[in-house]
């Protein structure tokens, strides 16, 4: 499969909801390897399916960036977590922007690995905000809709100048 494109806010398939994975085949198994490719060359720590047109509950991990602490949650679910706090955090879908968002610090995840295997996982500090931040994606949510207003629009202004072809300065 190799890599996959990162859709980019505010294309609207960012806001599709997952399905969860029901066939724990070959296939996924090629998916999924195909997921770390991509966040692997993309320098991010976290990437879900949903990022990439996959819509299926499927988060790829990795906090080293270098495929040494991969981490696979196939149809992830939050089942207990502490108390909120302020954390910075950036997308690959919204590329340059960095905003606060509250998270909680740690976060215990009941999930299925590439088999089917059901596990349970207890994650503090960056893995716990990856985490949440990933299984947003999931549910069609990215970190700006947890933005204020003003900081939200100001996101969708930077991207569209961004977007905008310049003008020729020769004419």
């Amino acid at each position: 499969m190799g890599r996959l494109t990162i859709l980019e806010y505010p294309d609207a398939r960012l806001r599709t909801v997952a399905q969860p994975v029901e066939r724990f085949d070959g296939e996924l198994r090629e998916f999924i390897a195909s997921l770390f490719e991509t966040l692997h060359a993309s320098g991010g720590i976290g990437l879900a399916a949903s990022q990439v047109d996959v819509h299926q509950q499927i988060i790829a991990m990795d906090l080293s960036r270098e495929g040494k602490a991969r981490e696979l949650f196939i149809n992830p679910l939050v089942i207990a977590e502490d108390v909120l706090c302020l954390v910075e955090e950036s997308c690959l879908s919204v590329p340059g922007i960095v905003g606060n968002v509250k998270r909680s610090a740690q976060v215990r995840v009941r999930a299925q690995d590439a088999h089917g295997e059901q596990f349970e996982r207890d994650l503090a500090d960056l893995s716990a905000v990856c985490v949440q931040h990933e299984i947003d994606h999931l549910r069609g949510v990215l970190f700006v809709d947890h933005l204020s207003f003003a900081k939200r629009l100001r996101t969708r202004w930077i991207l569209s100048r961004r977007a905008a072809p310049q003008a020729d300065s020769a004419s």
